[in-house]
């Protein structure tokens, strides 16, 4: 669906930017892109005084508090390097903005994302971030189960598969949400906050 309206309290949440996953490979677009695509709508929400919420996925050292299950993808295995969990620079360090801690693929299963939006009135979320078709998609999935509006920065994610990013844009997207780029969205939050 077509982007058409920003809701008066609406939140920027940001997936997994953060040095360890931003250092991956990316399609269709390279992370330093989406991360500047990202910073760049942090910076207009913030200049009309909305919410950025900032969300980055930790494990204890252990790993103890990582999702378990069984998959054919037994996943990385192993302690990840020292910092991978710590959010760009480009985008961290603004006192204003709220930092969410996942620990599994979607932003709101055991962390309090939906309270810290509610708390604020927030209405509609605009999402960005790394993997689009995972932490990207599974939050998006969930804002719309909560009853968020959603809004989908396509030029602000991206996957570390095309073909999988591709198929959230196209065919998951328009069942969650609506979608824009981020100079569209941009626009549209300047046109909203100057009426």
């Amino acid at each position: 669906m077509a982007l058409t309206t920003l809701d008066q309290n609406t939140a920027l949440v940001v997936i997994d930017l953060q040095r360890g996953i931003v250092a991956a490979p990316t399609e269709p677009y390279s992370a330093a892109d989406v991360v500047a695509r990202s910073a760049e709508l942090a910076d207009a929400f913030r200049a009309h005084g909305l919410p950025v919420v900032l969300v980055r996925v930790s494990f204890a050292p252990d790993g103890a508090d990582a999702p378990r299950g069984r998959t054919e993808n037994a996943g990385h295995g192993g302690q990840p390097p020292q910092g991978w969990d710590v959010i760009v620079d480009e985008i961290a360090g603004n006192p204003g903005d709220i930092t969410v801690t996942k620990r599994n693929w979607g932003a709101f299963h055991g962390t309090d994302l939906d309270l810290q939006l509610r708390r604020r009135g927030v209405t509609q979320i605009v999402l960005t971030g790394v993997a689009t078709s995972i932490g990207v998609e599974s939050t998006a999935r969930a804002a719309h189960e909560h009853g968020y509006h959603v809004t989908l920065a396509t030029d602000a994610m991206t996957d570390l598969n095309a073909d999988a990013h591709r198929n959230s844009v196209e065919r998951i997207f328009p069942r969650l949400g609506e979608s824009g780029t981020t100079a569209e969205i941009g626009e549209l939050l300047a046109k909203t906050r100057s009426a």
